[in-house]
């Protein structure tokens, strides 16, 4: 399959400096275009720092009864969402510029901050710690249970920093680096204030993601889905973690789409570990098996510093009265998730442009 990759200057100014401006940014370029679209927000509940509404925007751009669709989700953990929007922004502006042209009987949905909290107070969850990357369970039954993250849960918490990391090295010697990446980051119910916590109901960003497939019955499409994600992996590096079973038509799928760079968590070629609840998985459940589902990571900093930078994140938060702490903090959890590096904000809008115009072609086709 052929494809044609963008050809126009990238300029990293797509790159906001709150969720306000991204989202202000986003929907200035929306406005400017002049095919097909609906839009659709969604008002999330709570106000960001300076007081500002905290809304999930969506748009179709096509055709209303395309059966092939290629979806961009942006901020699915909050602070994410500052790559996300650069990302959409850009596309819209290609699109609008008629430098992605989007083929016949195709369209494009986007979901803009599907964590407008997280986004807007610079942390991954949402006002209730909760983390939507964990939070597509059946909440109607027993939930998943992490007895590792149990185990850990005391040493996570540690205030002294040395102590913190020699109790993870520990559990690291006698389990393997793989178990302790479980432990810590697969997913938790049991610890509202700790990380990577799924939640006790459904959290926003999938209830937006479970109207959006009512409301254009997605299930009956062809769907290349890409989620954009920031703070694991090579730094700079977009990789495709695919987290379809091996043997799937999903993953059969990515491949025709992306080639060998696809990488499987469950194989244990991605720097991502296999994880509980998974918003992959609430998309999973209504694909044919002509779609697929990939994260697109564009990594940064270690796992290692991922990890501290979380749990201090969380520690802070979990205790009353240190506003001044949490916002000093912001700084560092900006900086992972987003660095001011205008090289690695360059190689992130080169490699979307690369990775949605393979599944944009390739959905088409």
């Amino acid at each position: 399959m052929s494809y044609c990759l963008p050809l126009a200057a990238i300029d990293t100014a797509v790159f906001p400096g709150s969720y306000a401006a991204g989202r202000q940014r986003w929907l200035a370029q929306l406005n400017k275009l002049s095919c097909h679209t609906q839009y659709l927000p969604y008002p999330c509940d709570g106000i960001g720092p300076e007081s500002e509404e905290l809304v999930t925007d969506t748009v179709w751009i096509g055709p209303e009864d395309a059966s092939k669709v290629l979806v961009l989700l942006g901020g699915t953990h909050g602070i994410e969402g500052f790559a996300g929007s650069a990302i959409q922004t850009d596309q819209l502006g290609l699109i609008g510029a008629g430098l992605s042209v989007i083929p016949a009987d195709t369209a494009v949905l986007m979901v803009h901050a599907l964590t407008p909290w997280g986004y807007a107070w610079q942390r991954r969850c949402d006002a209730d710690g909760v983390d939507l990357n964990r939070n597509a369970v059946d909440f109607s039954g027993t939930l998943p249970e992490n007895k590792d993250y149990d185990l850990l849960k005391d040493a996570l918490y540690l205030p002294d920093v040395a102590q913190r990391e020699i109790a993870l090295a520990e559990f690291e010697h006698r389990h393997g680096r793989v178990a302790l990446e479980k432990a810590v980051s697969a997913g938790q119910y049991s610890d509202p204030s700790g990380p990577f916590y799924g939640g006790k109901a459904p959290a926003h960003g999938r209830l937006v993601c479970e109207d959006l497939i009512r409301k254009y019955a997605l299930q009956q499409r062809d769907l290349a889905v890409i989620d954009l994600h920031t703070g694991l992996g090579s730094y700079g590096y977009g990789e495709i973690i695919c987290d379809h079973q091996p043997d799937s038509a999903g993953t059969r799928i990515a491949r025709s789409l992306y080639g060998e760079s696809v990488a499987l968590p469950l194989l244990g070629s991605s720097s991502s570990v296999p994880k509980i609840g998974l918003l992959d998985y609430a998309w999973h459940a209504i694909m044919n098996e002509r779609s697929c589902y990939i994260t697109l990571e564009f990594g940064t900093f270690s796992t290692d510093q991922l990890f501290e930078t979380l749990l201090r994140d969380h520690q802070l938060w979990a205790q009353p009265g240190n506003e001044p702490a949490r916002l000093e903090h912001s700084k560092v959890m900006r900086r992972h998730f987003c660095p001011d590096d205008r090289g690695w904000r360059e190689m992130v809008l080169f490699r979307a442009r690369q990775v949605i115009a393979q599944a944009l072609h390739g959905v088409a086709s």
